[in-house]
């Protein structure tokens, strides 16, 4: 546990990819393969679920200390990461012993799932007399599935060729899918023999594109890139091998219970193919919002009547497995046109090839561009052909050109602590629109300031405050924030009725009192015009 607890203590201290990646090599170059695969598991982004809440932990600490509750709740509030503030307050540990990562996992975080509150708080008050107060930190951030760290999955990968003496993306594929977080499991991934047990419902890792930084014109010619619709569903790799058809997000879950129709449609597909694609609920010949997918999400079981009302569709757009062989090394233009030819034999209501916009100028297909949004898509994406089928977010070959953003001028109403850096500053804040003489929260933002502007709506927030609700604090109506956002849904789980995708603080409108703000009407009034964009596009 120690030898981990320096490795994230590293990691989360440096901010150059250099130092990361020879803080991982050393980790994994000393220490032993039990404790190496669950590293990596946590390195990865598989956080184990949480085992205990935050709110008894912070009781649970609070006793220990001896101190009462409301005054830890303070603390908390004031450091802004409850793993650390937990780790802060505890007493030294009465009998300090070193424990392996693997045992604290196996022995001290696994089996409290399965334990009633008493049991499992007599074993975490055993693990906290044994581990240090850094130790402990590491301890409560598994405990409570907090997990993260500032180290991309690819400079793992690169860390672990380096000691295994084997090519980044062979690791970075070997990581993916399902393995066991045993010794054997960490020796299979770093093995020099290619002949390791594969699974073979393992996917690939994914290739990301990076925003357009300027004009596209600045690319180059425009004959040397393939332009296609920026699709807005769940981006996933379906997987036809060994008899059987899997289901991977983006994200590295498993889905397939989730979209059982793409499953069957899976089975047509020869054996030894990996389409790579998005799920979209589909309808007619446009796609329905993103919200209809997740509805899906998070589901054991798909009822057929959701089935039926919310139909499926995976539109392809990239080949990176045909007859069992890897196809990430031939250039864009091979891949789609075996793709091309393997989906014209497929049924067309569930498989589908992504269309290229096959316009010639910059002109022409900016003014393409000009109609994602009544097309329900996110704009466009540009793809160099020739290009292969890269490991990650790498610059040059693959650009997204966005719609830009919808805005709405909103008064920020409720403000509450950050965390982490910024532990101890008012910097997520609560917005609203006028609903009549009333304001009705519409969304949450917490990006977009600069230091100096979150300092100066912190002294305000600290200067205006109307009450107090634990760690929230509302605040006097008078500060004004341009929104941007992706979309707008109706949402039954908010009191505006509506819900915004993705909104961020666009500028700070200083120029605007609070009365000129927006409506909540306006905003309902978007909402209607993109339906009837989007029905009358559904239509034509």
């Amino acid at each position: 546990m120690q030898r981990f607890t320096r490795l994230f203590l590293d990691l989360d201290a440096s901010t150059r990819t250099v130092d990361k990646v020879a803080s991982l090599v050393g980790y994994f170059t000393d220490a032993p393969p039990a404790d190496a695969a669950w590293a990596l598991r946590f390195l990865s982004g598989r956080r184990p679920a949480r085992a205990v809440s935050g709110r008894l932990l912070l009781r649970w600490a609070a006793a220990a200390a001896g101190l009462a509750d409301w005054l830890v709740e303070e603390c908390y509030h004031r450091v802004g990461d409850l793993a650390e503030t937990v780790a802060l307050l505890l007493p030294a540990p009465a009998a300090p012993r070193p424990l392996a990562l693997a045992e604290v996992v196996r022995e001290r975080l696994l089996p409290l799932a399965g334990l009633d509150e008493s049991q499992r708080r007599a074993l975490v008050e055993r693990t906290w007399g044994e581990l240090d107060a850094r130790a402990r930190l590491v301890y409560h951030k598994l405990l409570t599935g907090e997990f993260r760290l500032g180290v991309a999955k690819n400079l793992v990968a690169r860390a672990l060729a380096q000691v295994a003496g084997v090519p980044s993306a062979v690791i970075a594929h070997r990581l993916l899918g399902e393995w066991t977080p045993d010794a054997e499991g960490y020796l299979n991934i770093i093995a020099t023999s290619a002949g390791h047990a594969a699974d073979p419902a393992r996917p690939y890792p994914f290739s990301l594109a990076h925003p357009l930084p300027g004009a596209p014109e600045e690319l180059g010619p425009r004959a040397d890139w393939q332009a296609e619709w920026k699709w807005d569903g769940i981006r996933a790799q379906l997987i036809r091998r060994s008899g059987t058809a899997a289901l991977w997000s983006r994200g590295e879950d498993l889905v397939t219970a989730q979209f059982p129709e793409l499953i069957v449609a899976a089975a047509a597909l020869p054996d030894g193919c990996v389409l790579d694609g998005e799920i979209l609920a589909w309808q007619g010949e446009r796609p329905r919002p993103f919200a209809d997918l997740q509805r899906r999400l998070g589901r054991v079981h798909v009822p057929a009547n959701l089935q039926a009302e919310v139909p499926l569709l995976f539109m392809a757009y990239d080949l990176l497995e045909w007859q069992g062989v890897d196809q990430r090394a031939r250039p864009l233009d091979a891949r789609r046109e075996t793709l091309a030819a393997l989906l014209a034999t497929q049924d067309p209501t569930r498989l589908r090839l992504s269309p290229t916009l096959d316009v010639t100028t910059w002109d022409e297909l900016a003014i393409q561009r000009q109609q994602a949004r009544d097309l329900g898509v996110e704009g466009l994406m540009l793809k160099r052909h020739g290009s292969p089928y890269r490991v990650g977010r790498v610059v040059g070959d693959w650009w997204k050109w966005k719609i830009d953003p919808m805005h709405v001028d909103a008064v920020m109403v409720y403000a509450q602590y950050g965390h982490g850096q910024r532990a101890g500053l008012y910097t997520d804040y609560t917005f609203a629109l006028w609903d009549g003489p009333a304001l009705v929260p519409i969304a949450k933002a917490y990006s977009g300031l600069s230091k100096d502007e979150i300092a100066e709506v912190d002294r305000f927030v600290r200067a205006h405050t109307l009450e107090k609700f634990g760690p929230v604090r509302q605040v006097q109506p008078k500060l004004v924030f341009e929104l941007a956002f992706e979309g707008v849904q109706v949402s039954p789980r908010h009191k505006s009725g509506l819900a915004l995708r993705f909104p961020r603080m666009a500028r700070w409108r200083r120029d605007k009192p609070p009365a000129e703000a927006d409506t909540l009407a306006g905003l309902q009034t978007l909402l209607a015009s993109l339906q009837r964009a989007g029905h009358q596009a559904g239509t034509a």
